[in-house]
């Protein structure tokens, strides 16, 4: 990560920082499965753990696994961030992504589970729980795109 420009890592860095330390506050002042309604009927911070993948899937499966996926996607990440296909857009939504990835990791590292908190109930539809890391993965995997719809739109006016 040594070709990574400066806001590039300060955002990396804020990215980890804002997601542990909200996993940490969750963690340390509710109990497991404990609530607070903040929207009630619709929104609330509700302590869970998370020991599959996104939507729990794969729940209780290997860590190991879930190590390896996890860093085979982080070389893919740094790899196309460093090569000259991509543009400053899609290096911002890679950072995202790469931040909110390791986030995740690093829970699954230290307590073998991801801290999930964020409850929507959407119409009735209890949306599954996640975190500062799932919210940042998101956003990049959208930038990521918005960069290469760009791109193709660009050539296309070429």
């Amino acid at each position: 990560m040594s070709s990574m420009k400066r806001k590039h890592i300060v955002a990396f860095i804020l990215i980890l920082v804002l997601d542990q330390l909200t996993k940490i506050a969750i963690s340390s002042n509710l109990q497991l499965f404990e609530s607070i309604d903040v929207i009630s009927g619709f929104f609330s911070i509700t302590y869970v753990r998370n020991t599959g993948a996104a939507w729990s899937i794969m729940e209780g499966g290997s860590m190991v696994i879930f190590y390896l996926i996890t860093i085979v996607a982080l070389v893919i990440m740094i790899s196309y961030y460093r090569s000259a296909e991509c543009d400053d857009l899609g290096r911002w939504g890679l950072v995202m992504m790469m931040g909110g990835t390791l986030g995740n990791f690093l829970d699954r590292l230290r307590l073998q589970y991801v801290v999930d908190f964020f409850a929507f109930n959407i119409f009735g539809y209890d949306f599954p729980v996640f975190n500062v890391a799932d919210i940042f993965l998101c956003l990049g995997v959208g930038v990521l795109v918005l960069s290469f719809i760009l791109e193709g739109v660009k050539k296309h006016e070429a």
